[in-house]
């Protein structure tokens, strides 16, 4: 079975706490985003040393293994973001197809060990740019190409709830004994 793409638009964690993981970005101080992110790499790693990350708790749902290939990527997508809006006055994101590049990349059939790797390597480099981001560059503004406008500070906020979310969606595996 395949999985049901998320067309949800998730930028109104921006404004109230979410009410599945409980991330709260009014509760959030910038500066931490960057060890906050950091923080969250542990709960990737544990998970990607399990018995079977790559076992689907339901046809439909990702698995372990998935969802660490997409925060992984995540990662990437908002590096990316993060150094335009710091480069570029009011920068247009390119559209990213979350569903589509887990499909085209497998994310099915990666290397557990090998995306650990990467998505420490991912998240390190963006918590390392949120870490250098200066006070007067937080309200520096980007662009979705449906109009969606973000700030430093709010894409940081967006994307922390992003792999939070995440976590918390693997909790269950997260909680499973390492092998």
């Amino acid at each position: 079975m395949t999985i049901i793409p998320d067309t949800k638009d998730w930028t109104w964690v921006l404004d109230r706490p979410c009410s599945e993981c409980g991330f709260d970005a009014g509760s959030v101080d910038t500066a931490s985003i960057g060890a906050a992110i950091r923080a969250n790499l542990v709960a990737w790693r544990t998970v990607l040393e399990s018995a079977d990350p790559s076992r689907r708790p339901s046809p439909g749902v990702w698995s372990p293994l998935e969802y660490a290939c997409h925060v992984r990527d995540v990662h990437r997508v908002f590096l990316e973001r993060v150094n335009l809006m710091l480069a570029e006055d009011s920068p247009t994101f390119a559209n990213w197809d979350q569903d589509a590049t887990a499909v085209e990349q497998g994310y099915a059939e990666q290397d557990p060990a090998t995306v650990s790797g990467e998505l420490v390597e991912a998240g390190e480099a963006v918590a390392n740019r949120y870490d250098s981001v200066e006070a007067n560059q937080w309200s520096r503004i980007g662009l979705r190409s449906n109009g969606s406008e973000f700030t430093v500070e709010t894409i940081g906020l967006y994307h922390l709830h992003d792999v939070i979310h995440h976590a918390w969606d693997i909790r269950e595996a997260i909680d499973a004994p390492v092998s």
